[in-house]
C-alpha cells in the first residue's frame, strides 16, 4: 500500500530540473536547427603538470526565444557535485573528490538562469579543484547532467598532462 504512494513521488521528484528549460516569449518566434539549450566543451590541449587544467562550458542558445535551465549540476554555481565524467585513454575513470550536495526537489525559481536569444553564457571550472588528475596521461571529459539540468551535449573536452 505504501508503495502507492512512494513511487509517483519518487517519479515526480526525479522529474526534477530536466523538464524545467522553460521557453521565454519575447518578439521573434521563428524555429532553428536546435530547439534546446546544448554545452559544449573545451580545454587547453596540452597542460603542463601542476598547472590549472581549466574547461570552458559554454552554453548556447540558437532560438528565437529565451531558454532558462537549472544551474545545479553545472559550473553556474559553487562546486556541489560530479556533473562531468573524466575518463583517461584506458577509460579509467579520474577520482571525484569535491563535495556531494543533496538537494530536495523541485527546484526553487533562483536556481534558473535564462539564456538569451542568439546566445552564450560561459563559464570556466578549474577540474584539479574536485578531480584527481595525473601527469602524462591523455584525458577525456564528458558532462553527465542533462538529465538534471536540461542541457544537451554537443561535444566532450580532451586534453593531455604532460610529465
Amino acid at each position: 500500500m505504501k508503495l502507492k504512494i512512494i513511487i509517483p513521488a519518487l517519479l515526480i521528484a526525479l522529474a526534477g530540473c530536466s523538464q524545467k528549460v522553460r521557453t521565454i516569449k519575447t518578439e521573434e518566434s521563428s524555429s532553428t536547427s536546435r530547439d534546446s539549450l546544448y554545452v559544449t566543451l573545451s580545454s587547453v590541449n596540452i597542460i603542463k603538470a601542476g598547472q590549472k587544467v581549466n574547461l570552458r562550458f559554454v552554453i548556447h542558445n540558437e532560438n528565437s526565444t529565451g531558454k532558462s535551465f537549472c544551474k545545479w549540476h553545472t559550473p553556474f554555481e559553487p562546486l556541489m557535485s560530479k556533473y562531468l565524467d573524466i575518463k583517461d585513454e584506458q577509460g579509467n575513470e579520474a577520482a571525484y573528490t569535491g563535495p556531494m550536495a543533496k538537494r530536495m526537489m523541485p527546484p526553487p525559481i533562483d536556481s534558473y538562469l535564462t539564456v538569451n536569444p542568439k546566445d552564450t553564457l560561459v563559464a570556466n571550472v578549474d577540474l584539479r579543484k574536485a578531480y584527481q588528475l595525473e601527469a602524462g596521461k591523455k584525458y577525456t571529459v564528458h558532462y553527465n547532467s542533462s538529465a538534471i539540468s536540461g542541457l544537451k551535449i554537443s561535444n566532450n573536452a580532451i586534453f593531455t598532462i604532460q610529465n
